[in-house]
């Protein structure tokens, strides 16, 4: 049964009703962490169909991945609308449109969606260099700059010049050219297979909304107002596709916060979102969420202080907690990985002796390596876990129905791994929110990761820790080694974002 619209606006603070009573042209919500962000939004849908103001059949909101999507859904539907309303991906919205009008265009019938490019990348690198060896890792950081150049809008015939006035690097030791011919043998590998790859479909999609004006009018008519969350890392590709969408249509409101821009590697930028009153002038709102109901006043502060050095510190929003005191955030020092991994979960043992549930705990690495050591001590001690791994963000943005139950159960909090500590690198712990995080390998190196970090690279870093930080609610740990293991000199240092 549908909520009356004074219903839904029961609760919200100042900031919030000032974001979802705005129904008409274009919206940007600032939000920080914990701001309530997906209420904000989903309240702001709910109230305007309420209203009768917006046909849900006609609303669109995408974000960039399954779980926020189901999350999204959920709400709504709790809200009397989610069966009426598209909460999508990018890339599951725009494969629905692709399937309608791809029989209008083509007599062939719609390629593969492959989810694995490795087989592909791996035939284009031997076909262009004659490699009898390629390593795992090579696939990985060439598939990576592809899929960058697609999302970048940069065709293979002009990334050789985009490398030399950026001063670019191709991955594998090829140069700019040898590249450009890596990509192009990576598109004839998918043509000859029938099929195309994840961007491949904003890329059509954006093609028949750029040469089929029937088709790409009926498209947009299908959007009568548009919703896109985390607009901080939405890509070029993403940018195009979301204009083209919108055509001469002003009802577009956009959610984001720069500071938790951690998506710069893979094309992401906050660029749009700063700059979308200068795109879309003038605004109807103009909004900024910065009380955080998730986090503890000491994590507030504390990620505050993560942000505080920032060359850019005016872009970013100072978060001010509602909630009252908590424990201090921890920090300590072992001698080795393995020594900080035991350490770890005997921490996390006692809470869960103390009765707390074992899925209320995460513990987050920069990059996947660290993870075993950290399993097979939750494993010493008795303690179940899962782990979420970085996957090359945005892959698991068409996801087939099992995936889509699964991230619906958890995001109504149903799921049967909600008694399991998380294990997750940062980038995977984004949108994810836990009652006591233990942030490890704190340390120069791996957090910020790599040596002679300088520039944007060192502030995305920065950015990155902001996240892992705001997603603890009560209690936070951080820690590091001073070494790797016991035959290893004591030669790390604490992470310079150490507050």
């Amino acid at each position: 049964m549908s909520a009356s619209s004074e219903t839904i606006l029961e609760g919200l603070d100042d900031a919030q009703m000032s974001a979802v009573t705005a129904l008409d042209g274009p919206v940007r919500i600032i939000a920080g962490a914990g701001a309530g962000k997906t209420r904000t939004v989903t309240r702001r849908i709910a109230y305007a169909c309420a209203r009768g103001d917006w046909n849900a059949r006609k609303v669109l909101a995408v974000t960039f991945s399954v779980k926020a999507a189901a999350e999204m859904r959920a709400r709504l539907q709790t809200l009397g609308v989610g069966d009426d309303v598209t909460a999508a991906t990018f890339h599951s919205a725009a494969l629905q449109q692709l399937r309608r009008v791809w029989d209008d265009i083509f007599e062939t019938p719609l390629p593969h969606v492959t989810s694995d490019q490795r087989e592909n990348v791996e035939r284009a690198i031997r076909r262009v260099t004659n490699a009898a060896d390629i390593d795992a890792q090579q696939v990985r950081d060439v598939r990576a700059e592809i899929n960058w150049t697609k999302v970048s809008l940069v065709a293979p015939d002009d990334y050789p010049r985009v490398c030399s006035a950026t001063h670019r690097q191709p991955p594998a030791e090829l140069d700019p050219q040898r590249f450009a011919d890596v990509i192009t043998a990576y598109e004839g590998e998918k043509t000859v297979r029938g099929q195309i790859d994840f961007d491949d479909i904003l890329l059509l999609v954006c093609h028949v909304m750029d040469d089929y004006e029937e088709l790409a009018a009926s498209i947009r008519s299908s959007i009568g107002w548009l919703t896109v969350d985390e607009y901080q890392d939405v890509s070029p590709l993403q940018h195009r596709l979301m204009t083209l969408w919108l055509g001469n249509n002003r009802n577009v409101c956009v959610v984001g916060d720069p500071a938790q821009t951690i998506y710069s590697f893979a094309g992401a930028s906050s660029y749009d979102l700063l700059h979308f009153a200068d795109e879309f002038r003038p605004l109807t709102a103009d909004v900024t969420l910065n009380t955080d109901y998730r986090s503890t006043p000491q994590v507030v502060r504390y990620a505050n202080r993560v942000l505080a050095a920032a060359p850019e510190r005016e872009q970013y929003l100072v978060l001010r907690s509602a909630r009252s005191g908590g424990p201090r955030v921890g920090h300590t020092c072992y001698d080795t990985d393995e020594e900080e991994a035991r350490g770890i979960a005997a921490r996390i043992a006692r809470l869960v002796a103390g009765g707390v549930d074992p899925g209320d705990c995460a513990v987050l690495t920069r990059i996947n390596a660290q993870q075993p050591a950290i399993c097979a001590a939750l494993r010493a001690e008795g303690l179940r876990y899962r782990v979420r791994r970085d996957s090359g963000w945005q892959n698991s943005a068409l996801a087939d129905d099992a995936q889509s139950r699964l991230a619906l159960l958890e995001a109504k909090g149903l799921s049967a791994a909600a008694s399991s500590v998380t294990v997750s690198t940062i980038h995977a712990s984004k949108g994810l929110e836990f009652p006591y995080v233990f942030i490890v390998g704190c340390s120069e190196g791996l957090i910020p990761y790599g040596a002679s970090i300088a520039g944007e690279a060192l502030e995305e870093e920065r950015r990155l820790l902001y996240v892992g930080v705001t997603r603890a609610e009560d209690g936070l740990h951080m820690s590091y080694a001073r070494a790797k293991d016991e035959g290893s000199r004591p030669n790390r240092l604490p992470s310079r974002f150490l507050s």
